[in-house]
């Protein structure tokens, strides 16, 4: 049986129902008195292996109250162990042969059963295997373990004497997190042996995966030790848990109680990975364990074929040294029956079969097949550290073992078949595993190599398997291990409270932000032109919006502007065929030309709001908007002033009117209009409208409008042309009672009226609006003040020249009629 013995510092003691050939005990300091294989040499070398391995059977036998739980504890002859103890004879003699190791100097060596637990010190130069290190005295001896692989033991202030020829599970851990994350599973089960093997092993391994992300749903604990309980309460946490890998990082002698369960209770579909100490070893793996536990995956060391070391192992007989320790046990396992009996059976019956002595080895058996061998391979490189350690002392230090750790820390050596072996600072040999995949391969469980995990330069690490290769739990499909689905594209994880990071909701990302990966933790903001589509995968560019000439507002808006110029380029029409006419002589003629230029040129500023703002059309539509209102205000102020003056005429001794002819009524226009344009000026030197995207109307929209640059400048713009209003409303509702009956003043104050209403109305309507009804208001206040002084002032008098000619006559204009 296989088994880690580094984490305990107590001796199990094993009452064997095995015929042993000697009787163990203690004497009278505590020291043991057990079996062992003994060669005298110059240097001693000792060794311990677990020969017998105990087995724990449990009774449970009713009583009055409840049940009485009764444990009885066996051991087992374990004939890998022994052929442990085969390969360290092998190799020391084949060093005492070889001149070029220790010449004239010869090894000696002692082998002892540890029963798979820690043993207490014995007197040699070096130990193969694990002692009580708790209670070893440092200069005495040097250890290089075999089988030991806690990473706790790389220590080097408290075990500066501690070699090993198997890898740590330091990298074994890096190996199983490699493996967890080739694979993607972040939900995982843990299975450990409650001693350090197990507890330094899953902290190590615990330490790996959360790098990942990977969470432990569950630790399970088992001992072989333990009532059957707590193994029913490990089998409970697997059953209710919804992991699908579980890591088993436990001893094969503590773990196949637990297997055993398993099986029984037919608990399938779970991917299980193994720790090397149970992925290859012989009594779990039969068809019944491969129901539950088949495609497992895990690491073993790695293996290589020993020369000449078959035909050694073939040569063991009882018959050469009956009283040679193991040999019996060993034959009888192999064999099939024992060739002695010990003295005190001796004349009674019994069950053991005596051998006739024409028995011969089986060669078939598997202590024979040397071709792939691990632990013998370390057990082999063991031997040959302590050789060539003590080869490269000087000889007058070869005794004192207090300077062998030093020394071995720098010990690199090549065996005689090209393998390079050497320890690293912390006692401990490079990493290289090989990846076992359990197989059912007619009908037989197989541990068929896929890959390997090796340690390189730098402290990285190179997994390589072959993926396409292996058999799953679940067929030929990697098994997926999540708490939660992985967050589809458009949802970020959100974390569950109280529960392990890998449990977690899929929430939608916000408006305006994006997951185009699976398993997004966070939601990505889209740039400031862009916008989320629904899915909340992609950032697609916002709309833009402005007035079009293709939208029902902008087809409205062109073909009111373009009425409302075509009438007043008619209404001009009309003045100037009839312009020797009474009504026309009446109302300035000139005045009123300029008037209807003028609106013309008002009709026509909205077409510069329609179509994608520039900072040429942000520039014109403002200033033309405002030079262009200011030169109609100015007209209608001249017109305005002279229905004041010639009403002022009538008076006696008044010459009003003719200080007020053509000539200062030009004044008047040109000067009011004048102070727009330097207005103007200003504003679009210091600072001018320009283009700008507004994105505070919409999420989902780009507002193109024209900023006004200076909201000081168009409220002065907009203030100057109202004062001009103002004043004209003022001249002309003081004129409004004149004795004409085609008083000008009446049409001059209704227009305003309207022109001012529009205005005053417009301010709050231009706050308030957004996007292109900004835009709409504005352009809908041009283009009604614009009709409303058409209308006011000019319909009337088109209405007489073309419908009432008969009152174009100077007596009815001046009301004589």
């Amino acid at each position: 049986m296989q088994r880690k013995h580094s984490e305990s510092c107590s001796i199990l003691l094993c009452f064997s129902l095995l015929y042993l050939n000697t009787v163990w005990g203690c004497d009278q300091f505590g020291r043991f008195n057990m079996p062992s294989l003994f060669e005298q040499g110059d240097i001693m070398i000792g060794g311990i292996f677990p020969v017998f391995t105990t087995e724990i059977t449990i009774f449970f036998l009713p009583c009055i109250i409840s049940y009485l739980t009764i444990s009885v504890m066996f051991c087992r002859f374990d004939w890998r162990a022994y052929r442990w103890i085969q390969v360290m004879i092998f190799s020391i003699e084949e060093i005492n042969k070889d001149p070029a190791i220790l010449p004239n100097i010869s090894l000696g060596y002692r082998i002892l059963d540890s029963c798979a637990s820690p043993t207490n010190k014995i007197n040699c130069f070096g130990v193969i295997g694990l002692l009580k290190l708790f209670r070893i005295v440092l200069v005495l001896l040097s250890q290089v373990s075999y089988f030991s692989t806690c990473a706790c033991l790389s220590d080097r202030l408290k075990y500066p004497t501690f070699f090993r020829t198997a890898p740590s599970d330091f990298f074994q851990a890096k190996a199983l997190a490699a493996l967890v994350k080739r694979f993607g599973w972040q939900w995982i089960g843990v299975i450990q042996s409650d001693n350090d093997y197990g507890r330094n092993g899953i902290l190590s391994f615990t330490e790996e995966v959360q790098k990942f992300g990977v969470c432990i749903a569950f630790v399970g604990k088992i001992l072989r030790t333990y009532p059957m309980d707590k193994i029913l309460n490990v089998v409970e946490m697997i059953k209710q848990s919804t992991v699908k890998v579980i890591l088993a990082f436990v001893p094969e002698g503590d773990f196949y109680p637990l297997m055993s369960e398993i099986v029984k209770q037919n608990i399938t579909g779970i991917q299980w990975i193994a720790s090397e100490s149970w992925i290859t070893a012989p009594r779990p793996s039969t068809p019944e364990i491969y129901q539950a536990f088949g495609g497992t995956l895990g690491f073993v060391v790695q293996k290589m074929a020993i020369p000449n070391l078959q035909s050694f192992l073939t040569s063991i007989s009882p018959y050469k040294d009956p009283s040679a320790a193991f040999v019996m046990d060993f034959w009888e396992t192999v064999v099939g029956c024992r060739p002695f009996l010990p003295r005190e059976h001796t004349g009674t019956k019994t069950t053991v079969k005596i051998c006739t002595g024409n028995e011969t080895l089986n060669s078939q058996h598997m202590f024979f097949k040397v071709s792939d061998l691990r632990v013998v391979y370390n057990v082999y490189n063991a031997v040959y550290a302590i050789a060539h350690a003590l080869h490269q002392l000087p000889e007058q230090v070869r005794n004192n073992a207090n300077k062998i750790h030093s020394t071995n820390n720098c010990l690199f050596f090549c065996q005689h078949f090209g393998d390079n072996v050497f320890f690293d600072k912390n006692g401990d040999p490079p990493a290289y595993y090989d990846i076992i995949n359990w197989q059912l391969i007619n009908g037989q469980v197989k541990h068929v190599t896929l890959g390997y995990f090796a340690s390189v330069t730098n402290g990285a690490y190179e997994l390589n398997i072959k993926d396409e290769d292996i058999v799953w739990r679940t067929g030929h499909m990697v098994p997926t291990s999540l708490c939660s689905n992985v967050c589809p594209v458009g949802t970020r994880k959100a974390h569950i409270k109280g529960k392990p990071i890998c449990c977690f909701d899929c929430i939608p990302c916000a408006d305006g932000t994006i997951a185009n990966l699976t398993g997004a933790t966070e939601c990505t903001p889209c740039p400031k032109e862009y916008w989320s589509n629904d899915r909340k995968d992609k950032c697609i560019l916002k709309t833009t919006e402005f007035l079009t000439y293709q939208e029902p507002m902008g087809i409205a808006v062109t073909v009111v502007s373009l009425l409302g110029a075509s009438l007043s380029l008619a209404t001009m029409m009309v003045f100037i065929r009839y312009r020797e006419t009474p009504v026309i002589k009446a109302s300035n003629s000139e005045l009123s030309c300029f008037l209807l230029f003028s609106l013309l040129l008002c009709f026509l500023c909205p077409l510069t709001f329609i179509g994608r703002p520039t900072v040429w059309t942000c520039m014109l539509r403002h200033t033309a908007f405002g030079v262009t209102f200011a030169l109609c205000i100015s007209c209608v102020l001249g017109k305005t002033i002279v229905v004041v003056t010639a009403f002022k005429a009538t008076f006696p001794g008044n010459n009003a009117a003719t200080k007020f002819g053509p000539a200062q009524q030009r004044i008047i226009v040109c000067s009011c209009t004048v102070i727009q344009i330097l207005i103007c000026i200003l504003w679009l030197k210091l600072n001018p409208p320009f283009p700008e995207m507004v994105f505070k109307y919409s999420h989902k929209k780009i507002v193109l409008e024209c900023n006004p640059g200076s909201e000081a400048a168009f409220y002065a713009v907009l203030g100057y042309i109202g004062l001009l209003a103002v004043i004209c409303l003022v001249l002309a509702f003081l004129a409004r009672k004149l004795p004409d009956n085609f008083n000008e003043a009446r049409f001059i104050t209704f227009s305003m009226l309207i022109f001012c209403s529009v205005w005053i109305t417009f301010i709050p309507a231009y706050i308030s609006s957004l996007g292109k009804l900004t835009v709409a208001v504005e352009t809908f206040a041009i283009l009604s003040s614009a009709f409303g002084l058409l209308i006011c002032i000019f319909a009337p008098k088109c209405y007489i020249i073309m419908i009432k000619p008969e009152k174009n006559t100077k007596k009815h204009v001046m009301g004589k009629i």
